[in-house]
């Protein structure tokens, strides 16, 4: 979630129609989207079709509700990751990610990087479960990317509840993603071969502590995503902000109970630019005020290559926009370690020079 990448969309993809009959657009919330429609007969379903490619295609953003989260598995995971935040600060550096050639576990305050500039919030990066691996002799390098996780031995219970909600989301994000291509028209399973078991699931569990003592207010920068589906659960603090059809950037208000749903680069690259992978950043809270976040990437396997998506309005897309400094590649893993070496430049000094671009 920390790579900028493709020229900002200012514009909406829809076609414009007469002042007199189309209301002003409401900045005021996100399309919200009840993904629980699906099982409530075709007609409901149908209308959550149409939401949902409206909210895909104009805005790239939307609330989800209805997708089967229980408050109980949320207050676990929460509950956890606040217990992690509260434990000493020598326990939490004992995690650093510096430590670890997988990019995996603690992130000390403005040690992350968007854009080049530090993002004021600190956090912990957790994924899949696996066996530490070192790319062979012509194996890509990306496979650096797996391996185990760093947990605090004083608080067994964020392993279970992180695992858990890993789990959980992918299973959601797997519906969504099957709801969403079906709603264009596409084959509801077109990618389902491109996750399974070696997907690459990745969870963030972060705090903001306010704002940073020199007065700059970057949580974290103007980005988009490169997966497939991001699945944020944000607290009652607001920072998130996203860029709209007027070229501003909105303030996403919280809301209870939803995910803030988001697009990545994968399905606006496999759609030729008809779904748009939105630009967003996150404002530090004022003062000494935390907020806490949870984001969750729904990745494909690292050397998934994703193909371009039939569907039937594929001749009205709009093509997307490059970045010569940001170039997109077609094996995901590629993708992915670029922007981990981008975002943490210290795990890269220390464990991947040899990746590393001469300035």
């Amino acid at each position: 979630m920390t790579t900028p990448s493709h020229t900002e969309r200012t514009s909406s993809h829809t076609e414009p129609t007469s002042s007199h009959t189309e209301p002003a657009p409401s900045y005021d919330q996100l399309p919200i989207i009840d993904l629980s429609a699906a099982d409530r007969g075709p007609q409901a379903r149908a209308l959550l079709h149409a939401q949902l490619h409206s909210a895909a295609h104009d805005v790239g953003f939307f609330q989800l509700v209805g997708h089967g989260v229980t408050q109980q598995e949320t207050d676990a995971l929460v509950t956890a990751m606040r217990a992690f935040f509260e434990l000493p600060e020598a326990d939490r550096l004992a995690l650093d990610n510096v430590n670890s050639p997988h990019f995996r576990g603690y992130t000390r305050t403005g040690d992350e990087r968007t854009a080049g500039a530090r993002d004021w919030r600190d956090q912990l990066d957790i994924g899949a479960e696996r066996p530490a691996r070192a790319p062979g002799r012509g194996e890509p390098p990306y496979w650096w990317l797996e391996g185990p996780n760093q947990w605090p031995a004083a608080l067994p219970e964020l392993r279970a509840a992180a695992l858990a909600w890993i789990d959980k989301l992918s299973a959601v994000a797997q519906r969504l993603l099957r709801e969403l291509l079906t709603a264009i028209g596409a084959p509801a399973g077109f990618y389902d071969q491109l996750f399974g078991d070696r997907a690459y699931p990745h969870l963030k569990l972060v705090r903001y502590p306010g704002s940073a003592g020199d007065g700059t207010s970057q949580g974290v920068g103007v980005h988009k995503d490169y997966g497939f589906l991001t699945l944020l659960l944000q607290d009652t603090v607001g920072g998130l902000q996203v860029l709209r059809e007027d070229g501003l950037f909105h303030d996403v208000p919280p809301m209870e109970g939803a995910f803030v749903v988001n697009l990545g680069e994968l399905l606006e690259v496999a759609t030729n630019g008809y779904l748009v992978a939105t630009s967003h950043r996150v404002v530090s809270p004022a003062g000494a005020t935390e907020r806490f976040s949870v984001p969750f990437f729904y990745n494909p396997r690292l050397d998934a290559k994703v193909a371009p998506l039939p569907f039937p309005h594929a001749s009205t897309a709009p093509g997307i926009t490059t970045d010569p400094a940001n170039p997109l590649f077609a094996e995901y893993g590629y993708n992915e370690l670029k922007g981990k070496l981008r975002a943490h430049p210290l795990v890269a000094e220390r464990h991947h020079a040899d990746l590393l671009t001469p300035a």
